[in-house]
């Protein structure tokens, strides 16, 4: 009020929230989403069940899949959500780890501000702590060998572990390894790859046992005459990337015919462009045609007649993909194929009972397609998850060439440190970073309740054998015991463990900071999480 007068500074679809109570929702939220991921962490965790309006149905305890299938409104949970989208951006595993210790910051903040520690003492205390934490990852990380078979297979099967397909795991620890080292280049001294260059392809019908590795790639396309090969050995690729057929001129046009002989010879004229088309890649010594646009009849007879295997309507990422694999070129035209640009491969087929064409056996090849098999389109797609987990892993192994020790190891060694690196602070801030180190305990806390132990009971264990020097000691899911992670072969990256503690710091970090938040509804809708 002024001289009486209101002044209107929002306006009336406004709600606005300010101090400890714009603080408790941000953290109500945080903590919300957090327990709807928590328990799938770990080996043992249990999956979910989301059901989307259309009545989709996914099933998978995959953090990001989670994350991205849920409804929020409230923007602090939305900033949660979004750490596990970077995450998996960055890394490709870790998402669950990340939110897990967003929820975990906040629930400690909580308790500070009741405390009344001021939000930017709790801030610094946390900053400071993340990098103490940082510094400590360094130390206990392992250098290990890019091209370590062994180990990147552990870094595969540490990944893989707990997800529904764990019967097949051993079978596609392997092919994922094995993907990523062929596809790896050494460059300026390290290891560089480029997931775009593994292709995962879906079938359906067979058994999950039937994954394989394709040296080559898996076309979603089928010959384009049944008088062509079903099967080629030995084949020689042309790429093509223009049409096969006649095209229509871009000017309209009207051709006058008088006679019988002009009818016949516009007839001949087409049949022998046509017939060009087909000769141009039989005489090129191709027996396989990948053409990235349409084929005509007459010239895929005459292909058929020439013993060739063709294929039209190929996308030009799949065009592109087939030429690293088959280290060919794409041509422009037909005419311009010789044998210095086309690729080979072992073998091309159509299998029988599938809508597929597989290209394998091609020669140092610089993309590869892993091909998924199963009996339903949920186990295909919870498989196909794990498969992505599993190849950003060993990338990122390759390209770090850095390990940490799994099973809640890192977290207790963290939280022990930071809490002695807390008492040479002092002052409030020290009540923010032995906080912070406290939060940590929700890992090895969370590995143990979902694994039906007693989470309390495995923390004092944990802490135990890492007061004795133990720092690689950490806690057996399958049979409650602490044990050594490295012996084990429990192993992840360097950089999904950077990733998850510095983004969920940050996050935790931005929302405490939060006071005053203004949301701007619709009319008769309430501001909130759905």
């Amino acid at each position: 009020m002024l001289g009486g007068q209101p002044i209107i500074i929002l306006r009336e679809n406004v709600e606005r929230n300010r101090g400890l109570e714009a603080q408790r929702s941000n953290i109500a939220a945080a903590k919300a989403i957090a327990s709807a991921v928590r328990t799938t962490l770990g080996p043992r965790g249990m999956d979910k069940m989301l059901v989307s309006g259309t009545g989709d149905v996914t099933i998978t305890n995959d953090g990001v899949t989670i994350l991205q299938d849920i409804a929020v409104q409230h923007p602090g949970a939305k900033m949660v959500i979004e750490v596990a989208k970077a995450q998996d951006d960055e890394v490709g595993d870790g998402t669950t780890t990340a939110v897990v210790l967003v929820g975990s910051l906040m629930e400690k903040a909580e308790g500070l501000l009741v405390k009344k520690i001021h939000p930017t003492v709790i801030g610094q205390g946390y900053r400071m702590g993340m990098e103490k934490a940082l510094e400590i990852l360094d130390e206990l990380s392992i250098t290990i060998d890019p091209y370590d078979r062994d180990t990147l297979v552990k870094i595969a099967d540490t990944a893989m572990t707990g997800k529904s397909i764990e019967s097949v795991k051993h079978k596609l620890d392997g092919i994922v390894v094995d993907a990523v080292m062929t596809v790896a280049e050494k460059k300026d001294g390290g290891v560089i790859v480029d997931e775009d260059n593994i292709l995962i392809k879906k079938q359906t019908g067979e058994t999950m046992d039937d994954a394989e590795l394709v040296s080559g790639i898996v076309l979603d396309k089928t010959r384009i005459s049944d008088d062509m090969p079903k099967k080629v050995a030995g084949a020689r690729i042309a790429l093509v990337a223009s049409p096969m057929e006649i095209k229509k001129t871009q000017v309209k046009a009207k051709i006058h015919i008088s006679s019988r002989e002009q009818i016949s010879a516009f007839s001949d004229q087409e049949r022998a462009t046509l017939k060009k088309f087909a000769d141009a890649v039989i005489d090129s010594g191709a027996n396989v045609l990948l053409c990235q646009k349409g084929i005509a009849d007459a010239v895929a007879y005459y292909l058929a007649h020439g013993g060739v295997l063709a294929v039209e309507d190929v996308p030009e990422k799949d065009m592109k993909f087939a030429a690293l694999a088959l280290n060919a070129e794409i041509v422009n035209k037909a005419e311009d194929l010789n044998k210095e640009n086309l690729g080979f491969a072992d073998l091309v087929e159509q299998p029988e009972n599938a809508e597929i064409l597989k290209i394998s056996g091609c020669e140092n090849p610089k993309a590869v397609t892993i091909l998924l098999r199963g009996s339903t389109d949920y186990l295909l797609d919870e498989l196909e998850r794990a498969v992505v987990d599993g190849t950003r892993v060993v990338m990122d192994v390759m390209e770090d060439r850095k390990v940490l020790v799994g099973g809640g190891a890192v977290e207790t060694e963290l939280l022990m440190k930071i809490h002695e690196y807390a008492s040479s602070v002092g002052g409030r801030v020290q009540l923010a970073i032995e906080a912070y180190a406290k939060s940590f305990e929700v890992i090895p806390e969370t590995l143990a309740e979902n694994s039906g132990f007693n989470p309390l009971d495995k923390l004092v264990d944990l802490k135990n054998a890492h007061s004795k020097g133990k720092k690689n000691a950490g806690l057996n899911v399958f049979t409650g015991k602490i044990v050594d992670m490295l012996k084990e072969g429990v192993v992840e990256p360097h950089r999904s463990k950077r990733q998850s503690i510095q983004s969920s710091a940050e996050a935790a970090i931005l929302l405490i900071r939060v006071d005053d938040m203004m949301i701007t509804r619709e009319t008769g809708k309430m501001p909130g999480m759905e």
